[in-house]
């Protein structure tokens, strides 16, 4: 599966979520998530524990003309402590970000309102490419949906959460 997203900050979540609601997104979902990233030799695996289900994530980015496109598999795990402990244990653990994300969708694209412990209020965006689609298809939507909550493109984020955090 592929996304086209991006990361901005954001300091105003409420202005935010009405400017987003006010082109079509509709709020689903507030979720309590805890993404604990391991050791691995290409790409990035995150173990992604929500309020009631977890997943584990295996994923890499590139950058295309200022958004990332993101080639990613996601598989349910029914028992994330168990997963969490053997792949710590294998693999080390590289970082754990937690954070309460309000979740907005339209259409195939989902808007994240992120409060990230040690990083504050962020925004991530990710339009999810039907298979075979074209990624640049979903561009003109992100885009307006950037300029809807007043992000430029001067203001994206590279990167994981877990790499903002990190001490330069």
């Amino acid at each position: 599966m592929f996304n086209l997203e991006a990361k901005f900050r954001l300091p105003d979540h409420a202005a935010a979520q009405a400017a987003a609601i006010a082109i079509g997104y509709r709020p689903e979902a507030v979720l309590n998530q805890r993404d604990t990233f391991f050791v691995v030799a290409t790409g990035k695996l995150k173990l992604r524990e929500e309020d009631q289900r977890s997943y584990l994530i295996g994923y890499g980015r590139v950058e295309r003309d200022g958004l990332q496109l993101s080639d990613y598999q996601l598989v349910p795990v029914p028992d994330p402590a168990a997963m969490r402990t053997l792949l710590a244990g294998t693999l080390g653990v590289l970082a754990e970000v937690r954070k309460r994300r309000t979740l907005l969708l339209c259409r195939n694209v989902r808007l994240h309102l992120d409060e990230v412990e040690g990083l504050g209020l962020l925004g991530e965006i990710e339009a999810v490419v039907p298979d075979g689609g074209d990624p640049e298809a979903e561009r003109a939507f992100v885009d307006a949906t950037l300029a809807a909550l007043g992000v430029s493109r001067e203001q994206l984020i590279e990167g994981s959460y877990f790499e903002m955090a990190r001490p330069a």
